[in-house]
């Protein structure tokens, strides 16, 4: 895939970068580290500028985040509650876990946008529930912009940085992901474990 990334941004320049990253968001398997990097590391043998690398890499970015909104928007609160009433029991998923979700949400949904944007995977998928509770647009897009861009610029600067040595980063930040991903796993396991005893509690 990174053989792929590479020579696609190396073809069409700001507009692979742009559509890369786009994919990126709505499919978060595609690394944007590798992407950014090597964006970086092709503003020091090309024409690409790093303002142009980070214009372009952002606003594909953001109208992937947007896409991801729309999808959770077309979802909607209402469709969730209806599965939840529906196929709860056998989740042992209530409407008041629902609601208690949204509600905390609503509180710390725009730092939570905001955050997310520097943890792989979740920095996509973060997308969605906003769009399910149909969170401020222009909000949204502001804190997911102000999140992603200063991802983009620090990934595209040490890939300028490091010059041909941009695969170094690529390893490190694959390092990262990796503890962001055990770490993600242990809190749901953790979350799941206090949501079943909680149920047991009750009954």
């Amino acid at each position: 895939m990174e053989q792929w990334i590479t020579h696609f941004m190396e073809q069409y320049g700001y507009w692979g970068i742009a559509f890369l990253i786009f994919l990126e968001n709505v499919f978060p398997p595609i690394p944007s580290e590798i992407i950014l990097t090597f964006g970086g590391f092709m503003t020091t043998k090309s024409d690409l500028s790093f303002i142009g690398v980070t214009i372009t890499s952002t606003i594909g970015s953001v109208v992937g985040a947007i896409v991801l909104y729309g999808i959770g928007a077309w979802i909607g609160e209402r469709n969730l509650y209806r599965f939840v009433n529906r196929y709860g029991k056998f989740l042992r998923v209530k409407t008041k876990d629902i609601d208690r979700t949204i509600q905390w949400f609503d509180k710390y949904g725009y730092w939570t946008i905001f955050f997310c944007r520097f943890v792989p995977l979740l920095r996509s998928l973060i997308s969605i529930p906003a769009g399910l509770t149909r969170m401020n647009l222009p909000l949204f897009m502001l804190f997911t912009t102000i999140g992603t861009l200063i991802w983009n610029i620090v990934l595209i600067y040490l890939g300028q940085a490091v010059g041909g040595n941009w695969h170094a980063i690529v390893y490190y930040m694959d390092i990262y992901s990796r503890i962001i991903y055990i770490v993600l796993i242990i809190l749901a396991i953790f979350i799941i474990w206090k949501w079943f005893k909680r149920q047991r509690k009750h009954k």
